[in-house]
């Protein structure tokens, strides 16, 4: 797993390689990526878009921005956790991901919580 936390917004991230739903030899390799969000701040935040940095493994880069998680956008009260997964497809057996999720507090005041570099890998490709 990785963690990361900025401002008392934790970022944990746990990637898991899709044997099932990927196809080595038509160069296919799905990746799901467990996040867990926590708010381990005094004041209520709420999540409104995300921004992602994908390298694969031969050093192509690409970049997503959009609003919210897996059409969510949700508000969390101290002490208070959001988990989701979604899914990164590679045309490479290794690559990695980080990022940022941009909050806002109660106050108004806008702020981006870090994702943690996390690395994709097809373990059974490293052999």
């Amino acid at each position: 797993m990785y963690c990361e936390i900025t401002q008392g917004i934790q970022i944990e991230v746990t990637p898991e390689y899709l044997a099932e739903e990927s196809s080595p030899e038509a160069a296919q390799y799905v990746f799901a990526y467990h996040i867990k969000i926590t708010n381990m701040g005094q004041t209520e935040v709420q999540l409104l878009s995300r921004h992602w940095i994908i390298t694969d493994g031969k050093g192509l880069v690409h970049e997503v921005k959009g609003p919210g998680v897996v059409g969510e956008q949700p508000r969390l009260k101290p002490g208070e956790s959001h988990a989701y997964t979604s899914f990164c497809p590679l045309t490479t057996p290794t690559g990695n991901m980080r990022g940022s999720f941009q909050m806002t507090n109660d106050r108004g005041a806008m702020f981006d919580a870090r994702i943690p570099l996390f690395f994709l890998r097809d373990t059974r490709a490293m052999h």
